[in-house]
């Protein structure tokens, strides 16, 4: 089985920037309950990468010896 490839046009932060707007407008639209959890979850998920990605690309971080 042959997996697709995609050519992005946008960075991995974008991406978890656009994604976490979406999910929080979204958020917004639902009334108060679960799925409305279930998305403000998603979007601290997102902002939680956007952070790790920042961290492991910085300048100041090493490789480990």
């Amino acid at each position: 089985m042959k997996r697709k490839r995609i050519k992005h046009t946008a960075t991995f932060e974008q991406r978890l920037a656009m994604q976490a707007e979406r999910l929080k407008e979204q958020a917004q639209t639902v009334p108060p309950g679960k799925d409305r959890e279930m998305l403000l979850k998603r979007v601290q998920q997102t902002e939680t990468a956007s952070r790790i990605n920042a961290w492991l690309t910085s300048p100041g971080l090493r490789s480990p010896e």
